[in-house]
């Protein structure tokens, strides 16, 4: 199994005076898919915004390569990306340019990995399209995109599938199975089944 990646230890998050969970312990390995499921308001976005950072448990510790991740935040985001429900799409942008205004904050990439990633997530020929012109799916593709060029090796993906056809579908599983075989690792929540060529645990809140 080798030593976790990310390792999560008595986790408790709070919404006002409601707890969502508490003594929560999950760890993640290279290469390791974990869904997260819940009924609504069981925590899952709630759950994916301590793991990125964005927000502190009530109680519990988050550790990435053994050193919690808010003593080393610049290290881990780094080697984390987050898609949320809001892409981030700038409407005015056309989608190359969305893509560059990214690599610009993220990572620096040439104008040929941001076409071939385009492509990759089936938006060749729309380079020039502003975002304000894309459908919901594509608007989608595009956060995959970027996904695709981020160089994370750990993804946190919070309902990854939102908008997109059978095809889209298929394209983030695709997605999955090939950073998993590669060593990467995400974490991630769906309202719909989930079926991978890949193996896939499943941490269940509110049970």
């Amino acid at each position: 199994m080798g030593k976790p990646l990310l390792e999560a230890t008595q986790l408790e998050c709070q919404r006002g005076d409601r707890v969502l969970f508490s003594g929560l312990n999950f760890s993640i390995t290279a290469g390791s898919l974990l869904l997260i499921e819940g009924e609504n308001g069981a925590g899952k976005t709630s759950l994916l915004r301590l793991l990125c950072g964005l927000s502190r448990p009530a109680a519990g510790d988050i550790l990435w390569r053994g050193i919690g991740i808010h003593t080393q935040r610049s290290v881990y985001h780094g080697e984390m990306a987050y898609l949320g429900h809001h892409g981030g799409v700038k409407l005015e942008l056309s989608t190359l340019e969305n893509l560059a205004a990214f690599c610009a904050l993220r990572r620096a990439r040439s104008l040929p990995e941001m076409e071939e990633a385009l492509y990759q997530v089936g938006l060749n020929g729309f380079e020039d399209a502003p975002g304000r012109r894309l459908s919901a799916g594509q608007k989608q593709r595009l956060t995959l995109a970027r996904l695709l060029l981020s160089g994370a090796l750990l993804w946190v993906l919070d309902e990854p599938y939102t908008a997109l056809d059978v095809d889209g579908i298929a394209l983030v599983n695709g997605m999955l199975e090939r950073h998993a075989a590669h060593g990467g690792s995400a974490i991630l929540t769906s309202h719909q089944p989930v079926s991978l060529n890949a193996a896939l645990d499943r941490l269940r809140l509110g049970a």
